[in-house]
């Protein structure tokens, strides 16, 4: 932990009705906590200084879903997000064997719920050879692969794309493909230095397959930048709980490292056309389950959520159709669970204020909605209005947390606010805009539950060039309040009173 005197600060106040400061303070924290937000403070004994030179300062920003060994594999993937077909991507996949013969083909990014039809390994085979290729769908729940990848991952060898459950668990051994070097130290590094230049002071680490023994390593290695917290799989749970780790608990004797929640995936995604739906989908004649599926049956999600809880440690239960969603809040009602609904994309209204009721989060990735509006639009029709419905939960009084989801999503936490204030990334107007939030909600719900910088808080801090809450624009012109978050400047960034970025 550091201290630091951070001079002549514009506190920015995300409570409703708070009024700023009149003019700027300083901030004075100690040993990563702040001691005390004032005018003309003393140097604490030891601090270093930064002059913010009338810059408006928040609480450090966080993104509360990511899986961070895939956003910094990403560069290093063939990007498939603008392929509008099955020969779009096989195209794209020959001409990368023909560039590097050697090598396997990993891809990423591609939407295939909007093309005519379902892809098959036998194409993939027909343009790869002996090459192995494995194209990983832009939500992360299925991938194509040709027979050479099969094989190699040690999967049964067939002619449709792995889904869900089985694509999960096979996802761990691409490293036996591909190698670490995309997961290394320095790679990590270069990508929380990316994360700290955008604001970012905390993340949850929600990546498949690891340990909490590689996050311990690799903060020794440089990798200590920003505050981490780890989530744990089933697979891993047991481990766990027998180190006796509750969420919050510290990871490697440092308290920026810490132990987060057990993560539950209860149902599939929209683009995969598995997230579980009270009605049959659009299109459900394509589909071998009409309504998508839940993952874990309601006695397997309770037994779960039981355990963790009773091991000290939060949930965070995937549900993306708006029946799992029901059915996540009805396992929290029986177990007493804490924790959160990740995504929650399609509720009912009487889930949400059972939301609310329970206490459980939800912790939503806004600009999945600039990425699925035209889908949801096409398969799911009128429950559209349903869909990422932010305006229902804080106005029932569910606690918002804002992500990503990188990288489904870029990890950039001003993009998120950006779609859940404008709700549309092109000429079009605001898709649902009766659902939209307030600059100053947005920010509120991206700060981790630090409302202000005041004495107790921890000592994470931004400093912007420019007032967030946009007080100088019409906040009715919905397209310049999202095209100024969206370039929001970030002068820097403190973690625990240590900078982590300057610009």
């Amino acid at each position: 932990m550091s201290s630091l005197l951070i001079r002549n600060a514009r506190l920015v106040p995300l409570v409703a009705g708070e009024p700023a400061p009149d003019s700027p303070v300083d901030v004075a924290i100690e040993d990563g906590v702040v001691t005390a937000a004032g005018p003309a403070l003393d140097r604490p004994a030891g601090a270093d200084e930064l002059d913010a030179e009338g810059r408006w300062a928040t609480p450090g920003l966080w993104d509360q879903h990511t899986h961070l060994a895939q956003w910094t594999l990403a560069s290093q993937r063939l990007d498939l997000a603008g392929a509008r077909s099955p020969e779009d991507a096989t195209r794209a996949v020959a001409e990368r064997i023909a560039d590097y013969p050697d090598l396997p083909v990993i891809g990423w990014g591609h939407r295939s719920a909007g093309w005519d039809r379902e892809v098959t390994v036998s194409e993939l085979d027909a343009v790869s050879g002996d090459t192995a290729v494995v194209l990983i769908s832009g939500d992360g729940h299925h991938a194509w692969l040709n027979t050479t990848a099969l094989l190699h991952l040690a999967m049964p060898v067939r002619d449709s794309v792995v889904r869900e459950t089985e694509w999960f668990a096979a996802y761990p051994r691409l490293a036996t493909l591909v190698g670490n070097d995309g997961t290394s130290p320095e790679a990590y590094r270069r990508m929380l230095d990316e994360a700290a230049s955008r604001g970012i002071t905390g993340m949850v680490d929600f990546e498949f397959g690891a340990s909490r023994e590689d996050w311990a390593e690799r903060w020794t290695q440089d990798c200590d930048l920003l505050r981490i917290r780890w989530a744990t799989y089933l697979n891993t749970l047991d481990d766990v709980i027998a180190a006796g780790l509750r969420t919050g608990d510290p990871l490697a004797g440092d308290p920026r490292l810490t132990m987060g929640p057990l993560k539950i995936i209860s149902d599939g995604s929209l683009n995969t056309r598995t997230a579980w739906c009270c009605e049959p989908y659009g299109d459900a004649h394509r589909l071998e389950y009409p309504s998508g599926q839940p993952n874990l049956s309601g006695a397997e999600l309770r037994e779960q959520l039981g355990r963790a809880h009773r091991a000290g440690l939060e949930i965070a239960t995937h549900a993306i159709g708006d029946a799992a969603v029901q059915e996540a809040l009805a396992a929290y009602a029986d177990t007493g669970a804490r924790g959160s609904v990740e995504h929650a994309q399609m509720a009912r209204r009487d889930d949400v204020r059972r939301m609310a009721e329970l206490g459980i989060r939800a912790s939503v990735q806004p600009a999945h909605l600039l990425d699925d509006r035209d889908l949801t639009d096409k398969i799911w029709g009128e429950r559209a209005e349903r869909c990422f419905a932010f305006r229902w939960m804080l106005d029932d009084g569910v606690e918002l947390a804002l992500g990503s989801d990188a990288p489904v999503s870029p990890l950039d936490p001003w993009l998120a606010m950006a779609a859940a204030v404008h709700r549309s990334a092109d000429e079009r107007g605001p898709w649902h805009g009766e659902q939209a939030l307030s600059v100053r909600e947005v920010l509120a719900a991206s700060v981790d539950g630090q409302p202000t910088l005041a004495t107790g808080s921890r000592g994470d801090v931004v400093l912007l060039d420019r007032d967030p809450l946009l007080s100088d624009l019409d906040q009715r012109d919905t397209a310049s309040l999202g095209t100024a978050l969206r370039t929001m400047p970030v002068a820097a960034t403190v973690v625990a009173g240590r900078i982590a970025h300057r610009a």
